[in-house]
């Protein structure tokens, strides 16, 4: 792989999780600290993700087989984008509540939710189909320039992503928006953006396309058996691990409120332990996993799912107030199931696009939209007495019944009779 794609990405993870954060507690600020305005803003940053996820993967295709200095200009504007959004969006998430204000409207009405939740999408909008756009756009320009060995480049990038939006969460939530606020930690993200989109734009002059042509290669053909003989049964799991990891994550922010102090600490201390196990998970399947053969992984894959549902019991367990033990030995709890969607998300998405970005860019827009209504499903349905525990185990039997389905890559396997390198890779 080319090094500078992946310092690119890490980059990119640490500006957007910053975003995220700044925007959450701005968003609280402007708009009230509740369970749905979380589940609000979660959704919108994810189906931003999706739709330029999708997008990206169109517009890669119609690029056809040009010069990787094309797919990578791109990526440099949509870095520009993101770094120009973050500078604007705490103004314009402002001037929101402004216009609020205004209106007269009750803070805890259906009208003031429906009104407020669209002014923030409105404003979150444009960085998060850029944030999207990335992944599609990389990987159309590394498969150009590299040629081949590019099968597994969606986890690639995915394990760089999420190494950056791990520290990205924990310096921006801890640190910077305690020594300099919130416009200017946004402003230290939106420079960093700035020097990844000069970066790339510098690489497109000298990148250059690979001396061999792109060859459909045993793994390649594997996933047209995929698409062919699994292709809804893929599809359908990566948009359970989406669901259910987004529904997690706000029951868990619930959960560990009273012992982070403030719901603002614990949304990201949450945020970094799932990124961090999640990174945790993705390299162990790049470094133990990625190049074994196809048997192997429907192996694993139906072990890791068999337990999921019962790794979902851990945090509930360590969240009961009985139990004496420190904060973050509580936070600990949800470390194992993040780690295994860590390890299956990636053998997905891997297994399904082979290093194509166009597919990479629907099954990864397919995965978000189960994040997208994973938290909109746990806040929505939370209520005093009911949030911590009820959605919880809802959001759990998705998992639970995995033993049930056959794995969505067995029959692929079988059929192109070869060993698929690549697994696929949120």
């Amino acid at each position: 792989m080319v090094p500078i794609y992946f310092g690119f990405f890490v980059v990119s993870g640490f500006c957007s999780l910053s975003y995220e954060v700044v925007w959450l507690r701005l968003a609280m600020a402007q708009f009230g600290v509740t369970t749905p305005f979380v589940a609000t803003v979660l959704s919108v940053f994810m189906a931003g993700l999706s739709l330029g996820s999708w997008a990206a993967g169109v517009v890669t295709r119609r690029l056809g087989d040009s010069a990787p200095a094309r797919p990578l200009r791109l990526y440099a504007l949509a870095e520009a984008v993101i770094g120009l959004s973050g500078l604007l969006v705490p103004y314009v998430l402002a001037w929101g509540r402004e216009v609020l204000t205004t209106t007269g409207m009750s803070w805890d009405s259906s009208h003031y939710y429906l009104v407020s939740g669209g002014w923030i999408a409105l404003a979150l909008s444009p960085a998060c189909l850029c944030m999207g756009a990335t992944f599609p756009l990389a990987m159309a320009a590394m498969r150009r320039e590299l040629g081949h060995g590019t099968e597994r480049t969606f986890s690639y990038l995915y394990l760089a992503n999420v190494l950056g939006a791990t520290s990205g969460t924990l310096v921006s939530a801890f640190v910077l928006i305690e020594l300099v606020g919130f416009q200017r930690t946004a402003a230290v993200a939106a420079s960093l953006n700035g020097l990844v989109a000069v970066g790339a734009a510098l690489r497109s002059r000298t990148a250059t396309a690979a001396a061999v042509e792109v060859l459909e290669t045993p793994t390649r053909a594997a996933a047209q058996d995929l698409a062919r003989g699994a292709r809804q049964a893929a599809l359908v799991w990566l948009f359970l691990t989406g669901l259910v990891s987004l529904a997690m994550e706000v029951v868990w922010i619930r959960q560990f409120t009273p012992y982070l102090a403030t719901n603002v600490y614990a949304f990201a201390a949450v945020l970094a332990l799932y990124l961090l196990a999640t990174a945790v998970g993705t390299w162990v399947y790049r470094a133990l996993l990625s190049r074994s053969a196809g048997a192997a992984h429907d192996h694993v894959f139906v072990a890791v799912s068999a337990i999921l549902g019962l790794l979902a019991l851990i945090p509930m367990a360590t969240a009961d107030p009985q139990l004496r033990v420190r904060a973050a030995l509580r936070v600990a709890g949800i470390a194992p199931f993040c780690g295994a969607l860590g390890i299956l998300t990636p053998m997905l998405l891997d297994r399904w696009s082979a290093g194509n970005p166009q597919r990479a860019g629907a099954a990864y827009a397919v995965n978000i939209v189960g994040a997208i209504l994973g938290p909109l499903a746990a806040g929505s349905g939370s209520c005093p007495g009911w949030a911590t525990s009820t959605p919880s185990w809802r959001s759990r039997f998705p998992s639970s019944a995995s033993v049930r389905w056959r794995s969505p890559v067995r029959r692929s396997s079988r059929a192109a009779q070869s060993p698929a390198r690549a697994c696929a890779s949120r």
